[in-house]
């Protein structure tokens, strides 16, 4: 046998089969493109994984920079002679640019000292890349996104220059830096020195940032005395509040607390409550707006007006960070949903009042078209009936013009009850005589002995085809039946999750409703707690028991109010449902806050609006407090909020289930202040970074691509996609650009004095220990920095015009819709022009000496 052509076979030695934690098992034999469609898949699930403990995260990061501490306030106008406020321990700037920048940061930073500790402490090109690649995504695309979506004409303009200013140059002098040390001082050698000072930088920025926001060295700033709202507002004041936070939510509905008396000379204090008085006026004109709508339910109201609160809050860059991850993972949302039926209403009252048409929200659409066409349709939009009884009645009313007669079909359509085995199927024709305002329809339901869950089905109006008569749908032409099963004693539970009580009265009635059965005697108990309206003094309350008999299904528990000589009354109090009998159960609405409200139509309605918020802290907070929530939110899309759930989120749901639950068993993070929560979620960031650096150097290698494409390109844009997200949404919602565009030069300058100051020291030492050298090639790292340097003073130059120009707005965002497109074009482009020079480079195609 010739063995001269004959090579041993290594099934762990092959093309691409070298990095740090991939390939677990040997792909000797398999298709490289096969390798490298698995691969892509794989490294997308990841960057979904990334974004999803990089929430958990944020989250960890707000509960160690919500932290408070109590200080006394001498006020002479109070017994004790002084009051306590809570203040913030964390200031906005260092926050802003230490955890919160870490937080953004994170995956781009431990990939970069992951690569160069996993490659014996050898420079490589997949971290630095990724650290120049990201921040020219940031800086000119983002901001280009950021320029282009502000609606209308409208614009928003940075507010705090000084501390842009600062991190404006630092971004700019951070890569400057690079090519110092990289091509002047220590050509292609990184010595101990400069490792640190590239470090050091980083504490440098924080203090001059600081310095700046503060005004120090520039001019004398009165005392600051921090009140009301705490911690980096990542909760804001519309999606975290407690019970114990009354004070806080009075002051938003325009109740003055001992809190906000201010003393004088603190214009700090003066301008945040001064903001939130027009806050307030604000949301009592969208409320007052949609009182006015006819037909519209309070509840209904109130998530419009509550969207309207947090849309218009200011947030921090965190919050619409971790906004935008859940909505990529079909996670818990932050924004309360608003059903699509309200969505025309809720964008009219968005409008400026000179533009709104207030007949079209006040007035319900004349079908009749002034009474010169008939109108039929359901007296009702929803029936109920028990299965036992055998027929549902349906009423059909006929209004408009009456004289003439009219014809109209009815029939059903099917919905989870069916036709034959749940109900019989009825189409017909219904005729009203002349002068015949109601008729009446009964559909056959089919009572069996199996438990079924409560079905519904339609009833439906169709015109009948006819040229001698002319009449028009109202708008009830379908009504939902519900058929309610009554072989099982069923659940029980609170009918709504909050009730308005006028004090005149004198008693409320707050219904308990039993679904999925209504078979036997059965009964619950109940009790009340005291909120901000107490037993005794504003009702009477206590606990009791509540009877159903044989068949009913809705009973009320009716408590005495007792009245107040408050000008303007907004108490509150909790119900609760406790224990049954007969074999029922508790249905999911166990609690329902009761609001006790003055008879003026509109006084204290910002407050009710608050008090209903109560009831959803659940879907709105940003943390969860138990394992139990944790798990729960990541089993169900939309953190159980499955009516405001899309196809989007479930999709996104199943794609993320497995990362969600794994990542629930991290510690919650009220443990130990949230540390827990961020060392274990940052460990998790890192071990899934390496796993992206892997993944995205052997897709690289099996296409051809060089590490330095593959981390300015695809890992970059992976690792920013939930910063685009936030930064457009942040300035869409924020009064400035400050959360959006201000942020990211920022962290821009704190990935490189982190994301490459850390693994530099880290390998610098590492080599001095061993008498040699820490070689950094220059390769195409250079280049690229120099590129983005050159197209960062472009688009910082561009937002400086942008400010002090008219024709672009006189702001850095939006304005004009020529300009602000011209402008986001120029941006985009230069990150276009950047990403291929830098690839010609890399591949050798052009070669630009340095």
């Amino acid at each position: 046998m010739n063995n001269s052509n004959y090579r041993a076979f290594d099934p762990f030695n092959y093309t691409c089969s070298e990095a740090l934690l991939l390939p677990i098992i040997s792909e000797a034999t398999w298709s490289p493109g096969v390798r490298a469609f698995l691969y892509i898949l794989a490294l997308l699930w990841c960057f979904l994984a990334v974004a999803i403990i990089a929430d958990i995260f944020m989250c960890s990061i707000e509960k160690i920079t919500s932290k408070t501490r109590k200080i006394r306030i001498a006020d002479s106008s109070i017994p004790e002679g002084y009051k306590e406020i809570e203040v913030k321990v964390w200031n906005d700037t260092v926050a802003n640019l230490s955890l919160l920048a870490l937080g953004t940061s994170a995956p781009e930073i431990l990939l970069s000292v992951i690569e160069i500790v996993g490659n014996n402490f050898k420079a490589g090109d997949l971290g630095p890349g990724t650290i120049v690649g990201s921040a020219a995504f940031n800086l000119l695309v983002i901001s280009a996104i950021c320029i282009m979506s502000i609606p209308g004409g409208d614009v928003r303009r940075i507010s705090n220059m000084k501390v842009f200013a600062v991190t404006a140059f630092s971004c700019i002098f951070a890569y400057v830096w690079l090519i110092i040390v990289l091509v002047g001082i220590s050509p292609g050698k990184i010595e101990i020195w400069e490792a640190f000072l590239t470090l050091l930088f980083f504490p440098l920025l924080i203090i001059i940032a600081f310095i700046a926001e503060k005004d120090f060295c520039m001019k004398k700033k009165p005392p600051r005395n921090d009140s009301g709202f705490v911690g980096i507002s990542l909760n804001g004041a519309s999606n975290k509040y407690t019970v114990n936070d009354t004070e806080n939510a009075r002051a938003l509905a325009g109740y003055k607390s001992p809190r906000h008396d201010l003393q004088e000379g603190n214009p700090e204090e003066q301008e945040a409550l001064d903001q939130s008085y027009s806050g307030r006026a604000s949301i009592y004109k969208i409320a007052k707006d949609l009182a006015m709508v006819e037909d519209l339910p309070e509840d209904e109201a109130a998530k419009i007006a509550a969207k309207k609160v947090v849309e218009h809050q200011h947030h921090d860059r965190g919050w619409y960070r971790i906004n935008a991850i859940r909505n990529m993972s079909g996670g818990k949302k932050l924004i309360p949903k608003v059903l699509n039926t309200f969505d025309e209403l809720y964008n009219r009252v968005q409008l400026p009042e000179e533009e709104r048409d207030e007949a079209a929200v006040t007035k319900r659409f004349d079908h009749s078209e002034g009474g010169t066409k008939p109108v039929i349709e359901f007296t009702a939009s929803a029936v109920a009936v028990l299965e036992n009884e055998g027929k549902v009645r349906i009423g059909i009313r006929r209004s408009g013009k009456i004289d003439v007669p009219v014809s109209v079909r009815v029939e059903t359509i099917n919905g989870t009850a069916l036709e034959g085995s749940d109900y019989k199927a009825f189409d017909e024709v219904v005729s009203f005589a002349a002068n015949e305002l109601l008729r009446q329809v009964y559909i056959e339901i089919v009572d069996d002995f199996e438990w079924e869950p409560d079905e519904f089905f339609f009833v439906k109006l169709a015109p009948v085809p006819s040229k001698d008569q002319d009449f028009a749908l109202g708008n009830l032409a379908i009504c939902q039946v519900t058929i309610i099963n009554d072989d099982e004693p069923g659940t029980l539970d609170f009918a709504k999750p909050s009730v308005i009580a006028k004090e005149s009265s004198r008693r409320i009635r707050i219904p308990v409703q039993r679904l999925s059965g209504a078979d036997g005697h059965v009964s619950v108990t109940w009790r009340t707690k005291d909120m901000t309206a107490f037993d005794g003094k504003d009702f009477e309350g206590g606990e009791g028991e509540l009877k159903f008999d044989n068949g009913e299904t809705s009973k009320s528990i009716d408590l005495v109010l007792f009245p107040s000589n408050k000008p303007e009354r907004d108490d509150s109090f909790q119900v609760e449902l406790l224990e049954t009998t007969g074999g029922a159960k508790l249905g999911r609405l166990t609690k329902t806050v009761v609001t006790i409200v003055n008879d003026e139509e509109f006084n204290g309605l910002v407050s009710r609006i608050v008090n209903m918020t109560f009831g959803n802290l659940d879907g709105l907070a940003l943390e969860d407090s138990t394992y139990v929530s944790q798990f729960k939110n990541a089993m169900n899309v939309n953190g159980g909020d499955i009516e405001g759930a899309t196809f989007v989120d479930y999709l996104l749901h199943f794609l993320t289930f497995v990362w969600k639950i794994i990542f629930a068993f991290i510690p919650p993070v009220h443990i130990l202040g949230g540390w827990p929560t961020f060392v274990i979620s940052l460990g998790m960031i890192g071990f899934l970074t390496a796993l992206i650096g892997d993944l995205a150097s052997l897709f690289g290698c099996l296409i051809g691509l060089e590490d330095s494409i593959t981390a300015i390109t695809l890992v970059a844009l992976g690792t920013s996609m939930p910063d685009t997200f936030a930064s457009k949404t942040a300035a869409i919602m924020e009064r400035n650009a400050d959360s959006s565009v201000g942020n990211v030069t920022g962290s821009n300058s704190v990935n490189v004095f982190l994301g490459l100051g850390i693994p530099w020291v880290i390998a610098s030492i590492y080599w001095h220990t061993k008498g040699l050298p820490f070689d950094v090639p220059v390769g195409s790292l250079v280049f690229s920095v120099i590129l983005y340097t050159i197209a960062a003073v472009i688009a910082l130059s561009i937002l400086v015009i942008r400010r002090n120009v008219k024709f672009l707005g006189n702001a850095e965002l939006g304005g004009p819709t020529a300009g602000k497109i011209t402008c986001g074009v120029i941006f985009i482009t230069l990150w276009v022009l950047y990403v291929l020079f830098s690839a010609l480079q890399a591949k050798k195609v052009i070669n630009v000496q340095i």
